[in-house]
């Protein structure tokens, strides 16, 4: 992941991103059709959160992938600040939309883990892919 050599194609990171941005309306539909509307924004906003920590990780990874001199020390750094900004972003995502938009507690962590599936998914096709 934070390797800084050059890889072709798309990235194990990229395809969980893109999954999870697949995944949002699909989620929010079924959580709308299944409890109303308001069921169905919790969970499209907690897609969105998984989408968002999943985005500092791509974001973070291309930064390590277009600077091939940086040494495992550097790379070491951001993988840690890397992962300290996914939590600070998580924690924050889910302050506001529990606290500031008051959305329902089980829908949204419901959509958060479901689109933390995608994880899952990327990692059973990567190995595949020889």
């Amino acid at each position: 992941m934070f390797t800084g050599i050059r890889r072709i194609g798309i990235s194990g990171t990229l395809k969980v991103a893109l999954a999870q941005a697949i995944l949002a309306p699909i989620a929010a539909l079924s959580g709308w059709l299944f409890a109303g509307v308001g069921a169905g924004l919790a969970v499209l906003y907690g897609v969105v959160v998984a989408l968002a920590v999943s985005t500092v990780l791509v974001w973070r990874e291309r930064q390590s992938m277009r600077h091939p001199e940086w040494d495992q020390h550097r790379l070491f750094k951001v993988f840690i600040r890397a992962g300290i900004e996914r939590l600070v972003l998580l924690v924050g995502l889910l302050l506001v939309g529990l606290g500031v938009l008051k959305l329902a507690p089980l829908p949204m962590l419901l959509g958060l883990v479901l689109a933390q599936f995608a994880w899952l998914a990327a990692a059973t096709t990567s190995r595949n892919e020889k």
